[in-house]
């Protein structure tokens, strides 16, 4: 994996599927994570190649249900990000995922609740001013775990600390731990999405390291890859919202209808048979952005129950009819 003049999908929880992943790609994204899973639950999951729609499955064990999915035309661009506080359960869980793709990352910057309950995420930032005691759970005992019994790429996605000084502090020893790459938010736990992205501060992380660094936050048009990069001199530049609500922000042309883009992850959902909630969420939060959901399209969408819905819904019914009876 290579990380120089990068543009990259960051992980979304719900929206980091298979066909949005593949999206992106299409329009320019160079790396592409996937949305973070637990290491419990990949645990929990068998490998399968599914040759019906020619791509690998990872299916939980009892309810059937595909817990990751990925394909081989992903396979050197795509990063796995998983969320963990033991070293012994993600070396399991990346073991098992780890020939189907490019990258291993280990999320320590999540702030939602499922994730910081179970010890994993921002939870590992929560006591910044015990970082030794932070990074002997974290550092020390999970990237060092993987970087020395995984032939991939491991790399660590990060918070911002209470201070610059502290967050510097915990990039260095993470780099002492080996990972290939270092992404950092500008934001804090505390900070909310509307909260400016503080480049000044990744700007810190990437003058104290030798590893790449990937600055995140604040990337809305594609102008801003370039903008945040000469901010911050960030090897490489992750994109979150940006993406979500037009995914062809990673176009060098300029950005297609939001309308267009829409239909077109649609199209992508039908072919690559993604289940109808992540698919509903994903256009949700679309329409969130440039509408409402309480308008016609808002509740339709909402109320929608499958696939074929969302298809009608959007007048691709006749492509929704064609992939499923040549499948």
């Amino acid at each position: 994996m290579e990380y120089e003049n990068k543009h990259i999908l960051a992980p979304m929880v719900r929206v980091g599927t298979l066909p949005f992943r593949l999206l992106a790609a299409e329009y320019g994204a160079n790396i592409t994570y996937g949305e973070e899973i637990i290491d419990h639950k990949i645990l929990k999951c068998e490998r399968r190649v599914n040759d019906y729609l020619g791509t690998t499955d990872f299916v939980e064990r009892g309810t059937g249900d595909v817990v990751f999915r990925t394909c081989h035309e992903e396979r050197n661009r795509l990063v796995f990000q998983m969320g963990s506080s033991d070293a012994v359960r993600a070396l399991a869980a990346a073991e098992l995922v780890s020939k189907d793709v490019a990258a291993i990352d280990i999320n320590m910057g999540c702030p939602r609740s499922f994730s910081i309950s179970g010890g994993m995420g921002a939870a590992l930032l929560s006591k910044p001013e015990l970082v030794h005691d932070v990074l002997h759970i974290f550092n020390l005992n999970i990237l060092t775990t993987l970087r020395r019994n995984l032939n991939s790429a491991v790399t660590c996605k990060i918070r911002l600390l209470n201070s610059s000084q502290d967050t510097v502090e915990l990039s260095r020893r993470i780099e002492m731990s080996g990972v290939s790459a270092l992404a950092v938010h500008g934001r804090r736990v505390k900070d909310r999405p509307r909260d400016p992205a503080k480049w000044s501060e990744i700007a810190d992380v990437v003058s104290a390291l030798s590893i790449p660094v990937i600055a995140n936050g604040d990337v809305f048009d594609y102008e801003h890859f370039e903008r945040i990069k000469i901010a911050t001199g960030a090897t490489a530049v992750m994109v979150a919202r940006g993406a979500l609500w037009n995914a062809s922000i990673f176009r060098a042309e300029g950005k297609l209808s939001w309308e267009d883009v829409k239909r077109e992850y649609l199209r992508k959902c039908i072919l690559w048979d993604n289940g109808v909630k992540s698919t509903k969420q994903t256009l949700k939060e679309m329409i969130m952005h440039y509408s409402c959901l309480e308008l016609a399209e808002g509740k339709v969408v909402t109320k929608s129950q499958t696939i074929a819905d969302l298809a009608n819904i959007y007048g691709e019914e006749g492509y929704y009819q064609f992939v499923t009876k040549n499948r």
